[in-house]
């Protein structure tokens, strides 16, 4: 299990370092804390990093591979699949990545979405692993896995009531469906 923490300002899902420190404060074991990033300076980092106890770092933005490394922090790199995404090519510059996140490619937002995109562009068997996002949802998650069959899946506007405010009836609901793929 894992929370995501967005420090990216123009997004209805930022928060605060306080805040998120309160949240990663409270977390209970086992669950991981990610702080997402869309191409940020090193400053920015280093300062949620210097106040926030995060696990890990997750980058959405155009970062180089070299940038997310930096950090000695675990990472994950989010790739959005436009039309002429290789998947394999772009995935391979990132060696020292922790997992790679695929995500529904939009011109002008970063992530978050609620757009889905066609799974069967996805390889198998990849060396890494495979975090799937975008358009995910309690309606279609269980055929995402079935069909996909990521290390991981990872929502955001999927379980909103409106943007950026989650909503327990449809997180539980998620998380239900998840649990319940064999």
């Amino acid at each position: 299990d894992a929370i995501g923490l967005v420090f990216y300002p123009p997004s209805p899902r930022a928060v605060t370092q306080p805040l998120a420190r309160e949240i990663c404060l409270a977390m209970p074991p086992f669950v991981t804390t990610v702080a997402l990033f869309v191409d940020p300076t090193a400053e920015q980092v280093e300062s949620v990093l210097s106040f926030v106890p995060v696990d890990m770092l997750q980058f959405h933005g155009k970062e180089a591979p070299a940038f997310c490394a930096q950090f000695g922090h675990p990472f994950l790199k989010a790739l959005k699949m436009s039309a002429d995404m290789d998947l394999i090519a772009e995935a391979g510059r990132y060696q020292q990545a922790s997992g790679i996140l695929v995500d529904s490619y939009h011109a002008d937002i970063a992530g978050g979405s609620g757009e889905a995109f066609d799974w069967s562009r996805l390889p198998t068997g990849t060396q890494w692993p495979l975090i799937l996002a975008g358009g995910l949802d309690a309606g279609n998650v269980a055929q995402a896995i079935k069909q996909v069959r990521p290390y991981a899946v990872d929502i955001s506007s999927g379980v909103e009531s409106d943007k950026g405010i989650k909503d327990a009836i449809k997180v539980t609901a998620f998380i239900n469906e998840v649990q319940g793929v064999q």
